[in-house]
C-alpha cells in the first residue's frame, strides 16, 4: 500500500504540531479553567466582569505560546539581550511617566493599554542571564570578575521595582535571578557567603527603616494577625477561616461563605486560592496544586533534555519563576508568608501576569521543540 505524500509545507506544519508538548498545554489549560470557574463563582454566577475576560485572555496567550514554540530557541537567544534592556528601559520610565494606581507607581500606559514593565522583566531577566551564562566556560562562572555582570543585571531591575514600591515583585525577581546564577554552577562557598550578606541586608533594611511602614506592618501582621483583627490582620484572618471551613471536600460550587457574602477582599486576584479551597475543599486544593506541580516537573524535564545550555537555563528560569508565584501566593493566603501582593498564576484575574507566564512557557515549548539542537559559539 502506498502512503499519501503531503506537500512539504503541510508536512512541516504537521511535524511542528506533533512536536508540541501536549501534556504541558493540557495542564496549563486545566489550571486556567479552574481560574475561570472560580472567577465565575466570585462574581455570583456571572461571566462578567472577570470570568469571560480571563478565558479569552488565556485562549489568546495560549495561541501566543504555540506561536513562540515554532521559533527555534537559537533565535530567542539572539533576542535575549535586546528584550532584557527593553524591559529595563521600560522600568526606568515608570518613575517618570508611570501611572499611579492604589498608591503605587507601577504601570505604563500607551493608547489606553496599561502594562507593568516589572512583569516583562521577569522573562527578560531570565533570558538575559541565560544568554550570559551560555557564553561562559564552567571555570569562569565562579570568577568574581565574571560574577559582576549578572549581579548588575539582577540588581538594576530589583532596585527599580523596589522603589515603585513593590516588595513582592522585587523579591521574586531577585530569587529567580539568583536561582539561574546557582544553576549555572556558582561555587557553594560564594553561595553561602551571598546568603549571609542577604540576611545582614535584611536586618539593616529593618533596623534603618528602609522598608515602607506598611511593608513592616505586613510583616508584623504575618507574625501576629490577631494584633489588629479588624485592620491589617482582617484579610489574613478571613483567609484562614475560608480555607479551614472548606473541610475535606468543600462546601460546593458557589456555596462558599467567604466569596458569596463578601467577607474576603481581593477575592478575584491575590486571594482567589481561598475561594477555590473553600468551595472544593482539601481535595480540590490538592488537585489544583498537583496540576501546578505537574507543570513544574514537565518544565524541568524539558530543561534536562535540552542540549543547549541556553535552553536549559531559560527553561529552568521560567519554571522556577512559575513555582515561586505559586509558593508565595499560597503561602501568604494561608499565613505561612507575609502578604506581598503576588497573584496565583493563571487563576488570579490579571492580563499582564497571564501574558508573562504564557510567554515564558512559549520559551519552554521552544526549548522542547529544539531540544536536539545545540547552539555553538556566540550569536550576534
Amino acid at each position: 500500500m502506498t502512503s499519501i505524500q503531503l506537500p512539504s509545507g503541510r508536512r512541516e506544519l504537521r511535524d511542528y504540531i506533533l512536536r508540541l508538548h501536549w501534556p504541558l498545554m493540557i495542564a496549563l489549560s486545566m489550571i486556567a479553567g479552574a481560574g475561570v470557574l472560580t472567577l465565575y463563582s466570585v462574581a455570583g454566577g456571572s461571566w462578567s466582569p472577570w470570568a469571560l475576560k480571563h478565558g479569552l485572555r488565556f485562549a489568546a496567550t495560549l495561541g501566543l505560546m504555540v506561536a513562540m514554540s515554532f521559533v527555534a530557541i537559537r533565535y530567542w537567544m539572539a533576542l535575549a539581550y535586546p528584550l532584557y534592556f527593553a524591559a529595563l528601559f521600560a522600568l526606568a520610565l515608570v518613575p517618570v511617566i508611570g501611572e499611579v494606581n492604589m498608591g503605587a507607581q507601577r504601570w505604563l500606559e500607551f493608547g489606553g493599554f496599561q502594562f507593568q514593565p516589572s512583569e516583562a522583566m521577569k522573562i527578560g531577566l531570565v533570558m538575559g542571564l541565560a544568554r550570559y551564562y551560555h557564553s561562559l566556560r564552567s571555570e569562569q562562572v565562579s570568577n568574581i570578575l565574571y560574577l559582576a555582570p549578572p549581579l548588575a543585571m539582577i540588581g538594576a531591575p530589583v532596585g527599580l521595582v523596589f522603589i515603585q514600591p513593590d516588595l513582592g515583585t522585587s523579591l521574586l525577581l531577585a530569587a529567580s535571578g539568583f536561582s539561574i546564577v546557582l544553576l549555572a554552577g556558582l561555587s557553594w562557598r560564594i553561595t553561602f557567603f551571598g546568603g549571609f550578606l542577604a540576611v545582614v541586608g535584611a536586618y539593616f533594611a529593618y533596623r534603618f527603616e528602609i522598608l515602607k511602614p506598611y511593608q513592616l506592618e505586613r510583616i508584623f501582621t504575618f507574625l501576629d494577625p490577631d494584633r489588629d483583627p479588624l485592620g491589617q490582620g482582617y484579610q489574613l484572618l478571613q483567609s484562614k477561616i475560608g480555607i479551614g471551613s472548606g473541610g475535606l471536600t468543600g462546601k460546593g460550587f458557589m456555596e462558599g461563605s467567604q466569596a458569596q457574602l463578601r467577607f474576603l477582599p481581593e477575592m478575584q486576584t491575590d486571594f482567589i486560592f481561598i475561594v477555590f479551597g473553600e468551595e472544593f475543599g482539601f481535595v480540590g486544593a490538592m488537585f489544583l496544586l498537583g496540576l501546578y506541580l505537574s507543570v513544574v516537573i514537565m518544565g524541568a524535564l524539558i530543561a534536562l533534555k535540552s542540549r543547549s545550555h541556553f535552553a536549559r537555563l531559560v527553561s529552568m528560569g521560567v519554571v522556577i519563576t512559575f513555582a515561586l508565584y505559586v509558593l508565595i501566593n499560597t503561602g501568604m493566603v494561608i499565613g505561612l508568608a507575609p502578604v506581598v501582593g503576588v497573584p496565583l498564576p493563571l487563576v488570579s484575574y490579571g492580563g499582564t501576569v497571564m501574558l508573562t507566564i504564557m510567554a515564558g512557557f512559549g520559551l519552554v515549548m521552544s526549548a522542547h521543540s529544539s531540544r536536539d539542537q545545540e547552539i555553538s559559539g556566540i550569536l550576534v
